[in-house]
């Protein structure tokens, strides 16, 4: 009868052990997995905003030191997360971790990249879609306001990533923007379709810019006011048909018309 290596059968024990710690680390709920996934959180929040004042430190002599070092802390953080995936190849797939892996390639070519680095605002956008944002939230009642939550970022990102945009391909122009203040002066006022007029980007690609920035601006504007103005409702699953959200005090599904049993918020 044949025998079998068992090095052959079973994965290293120590590259296991590394995995099923760090698994714990980022989607446990230990005290000490959430300290660890509190200090990510920290972090993440100081890399965005190096990413958002970058266009205000690129001249300082320590900028690519701390460049270097954020492209570190996000390559060891990329490298740990894909660890703990329980399928790393689909993990890779996804559009947040792809948007990171981008985001690391502009660190660690700074002068190259510089005029994409302002996609790297992006990141506070794969942050709002991370569990270590939103399990702690939970917890606190809040995830009945995760969908404006995540409006109001979807709309700083793309303030930023115009702003970002807008100084890199117009600054020191027949624009008027001479500074990464007045490109994101000129963002707000053409979201908002306020349109002073004392800043126009020159050209037909300007004006194609500017149309673009208004048509989507006022579409984020509009979702936001819809989250924020809507009836509350709460979220209880239908057994009948699904649906997730109802009033406080629904008794039938508007959808289906199935009894509910909704728990009043002093109950568990």
């Amino acid at each position: 009868m044949a025998t079998t290596d068992p090095a052959q059968e079973t994965p290293p024990q120590g590259l296991e052990r590394l995995r099923s710690t760090l698994r714990l680390l980022y989607h446990g709920q230990s005290p000490k997995a959430l300290r660890f996934q509190s200090i990510i959180l920290v972090v993440d929040l100081a890399i965005i905003a190096f990413f958002i004042a970058t266009p205000l430190l690129r001249d300082s002599e320590s900028f690519l030191w701390i460049d270097y070092s954020i492209a570190a802390v996000l390559a060891v953080d990329l490298g740990a997360r894909a660890l703990a995936a329980s399928h790393p190849t689909r993990w890779i797939r996804q559009l947040p971790v792809i948007i990171d892996i981008f985001i690391l390639i502009t660190l660690l070519a700074p002068t190259w990249l510089f005029n994409l680095g302002f996609l790297r605002i992006l990141r506070l956008w794969t942050l709002s879609r991370s569990s270590l944002v939103w399990r702690p939230l939970e917890k606190r009642g809040l995830a009945d306001y995760r969908d404006t939550i995540q409006a109001v970022i979807n709309l700083l990102v793309f303030i930023f990533v115009v702003t970002g945009f807008v100084y890199t391909a117009f600054a020191n122009r027949e624009s008027g923007i001479a500074g990464y203040v007045d490109a994101l002066y000129f963002t707000v006022t053409t979201m908002t379709t306020t349109g002073f007029g004392d800043i126009v980007l020159p050209g037909t690609f300007g004006k194609l810019v500017s149309i673009v920035v208004m048509i989507i601006g006022i579409s984020l504007f509009v979702r936001l006011a819809q989250l924020i103005f809507r009836p509350v409702k709460i979220k209880f699953p239908c057994p009948q048909c699904g649906l997730q959200r109802h009033e406080p005090d629904a008794v039938h599904c508007k959808a289906c018309g199935h009894l509910l049993n909704i728990p009043d918020e002093g109950e568990g």
